[in-house]
């Protein structure tokens, strides 16, 4: 039996506070190992002066820190499960999804106005393609402009007056302390969060069973129910966590509902729908929905941002 972890982990203060949050719920298994916590800095971190859209691949929070887990230098990795690939590198897997934050995506203003009230022309700051693509949709009046940085440096942005707004994920805020901040949660059938927003994921070795025996203590059995739908909704597109494509399940009873959204850029073109079926079967509902949503034009859409060099190619 392993009693000793080594946890990789982004350097981001959101980051930090996952790897410590998943540290101290390890600790806290009777008998449970000692944690130290492995700071890997990623391409996601170091490339810093363009659009993540503009960045070839899918995986530039996650591939290092994979490397790391492949080399034998880590025996777990905690990442935002929304950066984290639908298909993982040979060789890793995902032990445990902890408890889903708050998915819904959040507006901040310097004097607490909503979205509706913003003025036209208003500067929105985002690096979603996604949430521009929504915004877009609800707001082609205002203005959206890129924004890179972790958490507390971009809301230090929107202080200084660089934006008159930003567009970032409740989950993060909260957990960073800084959900007073938000000035609207935004309802989730304008803006279908990212697949697996708000949820952490623990990924590892296959072969490791030692790891295992710890992490897979941590799972969330909902959460992982509700994330397997949206991931393989995301797979099926074969879009990444750079293209607009929204997805929210959730367990209601003995039934589990999947939502998706996929929106052109320019937020002219936007299909929504809404499934449901059995939590015993996730992967099926969010197959289902997303061939569906491929009949109903969705591939062209995404066919479209991709020949634009926007998100990344299949």
């Amino acid at each position: 039996m392993k009693t000793h972890l080594r946890l990789g982990t982004r350097g981001s203060r959101l980051a930090l506070w996952q790897a410590h949050w998943v540290r101290d719920r390890l600790r806290a298994i009777p008998g449970g190992p000692s944690v130290e916590i492995v700071e890997i800095q990623t391409a996601g971190d170091r490339i810093q002066h363009i659009a993540l859209s503009e960045v070839g691949g899918r995986d530039f929070f996650t591939k290092d820190i994979e490397m790391a887990l492949l080399d034998d230098r880590v025996d777990l990795a905690v990442h935002s499960l929304k950066d984290l690939a639908t298909q993982q590198p040979d060789g890793l897997g995902l032990s445990a999804v902890m408890e889903r934050a708050d998915a819904r995506d959040a507006l901040l203003t310097r004097d607490g106005r909503g979205l509706a009230e913003l003025p036209a022309g208003s500067r929105v700051g985002t690096s979603s393609l996604r949430r521009r693509a929504f915004l877009a949709a609800l707001r082609p009046d205002l203005e959206a402009a890129d924004l890179r940085g972790n958490v507390p440096t971009r809301v230090g942005r929107l202080d200084d007056g660089d934006y008159d707004a930003l567009l970032l994920a409740s989950a993060g805020l909260d957990r960073l302390g800084l959900g007073h901040r938000i000035s609207e949660r935004l309802a989730t059938d304008g803006f279908t969060p990212a697949p697996a927003q708000g949820a952490v994921g623990i990924q590892i070795r296959d072969n490791d069973t030692g790891t295992h025996h710890w992490v897979s203590q941590l799972e969330h059995r909902a959460t992982r129910i509700a994330t397997d739908a949206e991931r393989v909704f995301l797979r099926v597109l074969e879009g990444g966590c750079q293209v607009p494509v929204g997805a929210l399940a959730r367990i209601g009873g003995n039934r589990l509902s999947l939502t998706g959204r996929v929106a052109s850029l320019d937020g002219a073109t936007s299909l929504f729908a809404t499934v449901e079926g059995s939590p015993d079967d996730p992967e099926a509902l969010g197959e289902g929905l997303a061939r569906r949503m491929i009949d109903d034009g969705a591939a062209e859409i995404l066919d479209a941002i991709r020949a634009a060099g926007k998100g990344p190619t299949p």
